[in-house]
């Protein structure tokens, strides 16, 4: 069974949390990794650790993600993608204000259709690459006082499957991971009375790596992963 191996990844929306697990993954497994983000200060400690390059980069904007491809392009390329970026306004649906949810669905979906478009334009010439979108719970479950999020991830989710239908037998490896429930983190740490109750970012990012390493011959173009506690 041919085995695809990869050199070089592109996470769009990095911050500390499941990005920065991810990142240091792909790092174990070989891949140079470049870091995007609408604010980048942050990310310089993150960078150096791994050695990676970090663009500043409003993934809703297409002037800025194509600008970070193709300086990119300068340095070689990339050959893996991750679109982890997203925006969220909750409150009652009949006081929604419509300038947040045109940003919610800007950012959690729009941008993930510039990102992937970007990128299946290097990709395909070359029959190679990967394509991966993050996804939640809102993806497949619309919360109360929650619209705008379910809204923009439900879009994601179908960009997603509608792409890897497409892309998929031109050798690109689309898929998207459904992360239903939340995430560990120095702010919200686990309760000590619910052991494992939340997703640790580690534990997530390894799934990424084995979906990527992934045979060919037996793709998923979606996958989730929920706490032992978490309902269905």
């Amino acid at each position: 069974m041919p085995q695809t191996s990869y050199r070089a990844a592109l996470i769009v929306g990095a911050g500390s949390g499941l990005s920065a697990a991810l990142a240091r993954a792909f790092v174990r497994e070989g891949l140079a990794v470049s870091l995007a983000a609408r604010t980048i200060d942050d990310l310089a400690p993150l960078a150096s650790s791994i050695g990676g390059q970090v663009f500043p980069c409003d993934a809703s904007r297409r002037e800025d993600v194509d600008r970070v491809f193709a300086d990119l392009d300068g340095r070689g390329g990339v050959d893996v993608v991750v679109y982890n970026a997203s925006y969220r306004t909750r409150g009652p649906f009949v006081d929604l204000d419509a300038a947040e949810v045109e940003k919610s669905m800007r950012v959690s979906a729009l941008g993930g259709f510039f990102v992937a478009q970007a990128a299946a334009r290097r990709m395909a010439p070359k029959g190679h690459g990967a394509i991966f979108f993050t996804g939640a719970s809102a993806s497949v479950k619309g919360y109360a006082q929650s619209a705008p999020f379910a809204m923009g991830k439900f879009a994601l989710r179908g960009l997603a499957q509608s792409v890897a239908r497409e892309l998929s037998p031109a050798g690109i490896h689309v898929g998207h991971v459904v992360i239903d429930g939340g995430i560990r983190s120095e702010r919200r740490p686990v309760p000590p009375d619910r052991p494992d109750s939340l997703l640790d970012p580690d534990a997530i990012a390894a799934s990424y790596v084995h979906l990527l390493r992934q045979d060919r011959s037996a793709w998923s173009w979606e996958i989730e992963v929920r706490p032992w506690v978490e309902k269905f």
